[in-house]
C-alpha cells in the first residue's frame, strides 16, 4: 500500500458522523450523484435502510455539521458553476486510510456497532472484501490506529465499532456491549446432517438490501433522465 499522509482525525458528534458516512457511501456507491448538496445529504442521512439509528435531521442540522466538518478539514466545498453548493469528503487524508478501510469505517459510521460478519457483508457493497479472512487484516490495521474498537473478544459474533465516538459515547458503547443481550447468542447446535449448512440471511437484512436496490435503481433512473435532458438541450 502507498504511504498515507499523517491523519488528523478526532472524535465527531452524531450529526457529523452521519454526514461524513453519507458522503463516503455516496461517493463509492452512486458517484453520479456526488459531490452532494445539503438537500441530498439530508435525504441520505434520514434514509430508512442501512442506517442506525434512524434520524430526522433537517437542513439546519446538516448545515451545522458541514460547517464543523469544513473547519476540521474532513469536508470541502466544491468549486463549480451551479447555484447550489456541493460538498465532498476528504476522509482518506483526514483518517489516513485506504479504500477498503474507508468502506469499513463508513458502514460503522452509518450503523454503529455490529458483528464482523454483518460488517463484511455491508462494506463489500462499497469495496471488494471477499470473506472474513479478507476483513481480518483490515480490522487489525484499524484497531492498531484506534480507528476501530473491539467491543467483545475475538471469535464468532465479535462486535466492533468505529473509534470516532467522543469519550462519553465510547464508554456507553462498551457498557452496552458488555451487558446481557448486547451480543446475539449463537444458534443452538443442530443435528449432524444440518450443522454444516450455511445459515439463512436474516429476513430484516434481506428486506434492507431489497430497499437499497430499489433506491439505487430510482437514483440511477433520475440520473439518466437528467443526462437525457442535457443531451437534448439546444446549445446556448
Amino acid at each position: 500500500m502507498d504511504s498515507l499522509p499523517s491523519p488528523a482525525w478526532r472524535p465527531l458528534d452524531a450529526r457529523q458522523r452521519r454526514v461524513l458516512g453519507v458522503l463516503i457511501e455516496k461517493a463509492k456507491t452512486t458517484p453520479a450523484g456526488y459531490p452532494m448538496s445539503v438537500n441530498a445529504i439530508v435525504a441520505g442521512s434520514n434514509q430508512k435502510n442501512n442506517r442506525d439509528p434512524i434520524t430526522a435531521y433537517d437542513e439546519a442540522d446538516v448545515e451545522e455539521a458541514i460547517s464543523d466538518l469544513l473547519k476540521l478539514g474532513v469536508v470541502s466545498e466544491v468549486d463549480w458553476l451551479g447555484r447550489v453548493p456541493k460538498y465532498k469528503h476528504r476522509a482518506y487524508e483526514w483518517l489516513g486510510v485506504d479504500k477498503a478501510e474507508l468502506a469499513v469505517l463508513a458502514e460503522l459510521l452509518l450503523r454503529g456497532a455490529q458483528t464482523l460478519g454483518d460488517l463484511r457483508g455491508r462494506a463489500a457493497r462499497m469495496e471488494p472484501i471477499e470473506d472474513l479472512s479478507a476483513l481480518k487484516p483490515i480490522v487489525d490495521r484499524l484497531v492498531t490506529r484506534r480507528l476501530m474498537v473491539e467491543l467483545t473478544p475475538p471469535g464468532r459474533g465479535q462486535m466492533v465499532t468505529h473509534g470516532l465516538f467522543p469519550p462519553s459515547e465510547a464508554a456507553a458503547q462498551r457498557a452496552a456491549a458488555s451487558g446481557q443481550g448486547a451480543v446475539p447468542a449463537p444458534p443452538a447446535p443442530e443435528s449432524r446432517s444440518t450443522s454444516a449448512a450455511l445459515p439463512e440471511p436474516p429476513q430484516a437484512e434481506l428486506a434492507s438490501l431489497r430497499d437499497e436496490v430499489r433506491e439505487l435503481r430510482s437514483e440511477l433512473a433520475a440520473v439518466r433522465e437528467r443526462l437525457a435532458a442535457l443531451e437534448t438541450r439546444p446549445g446556448e
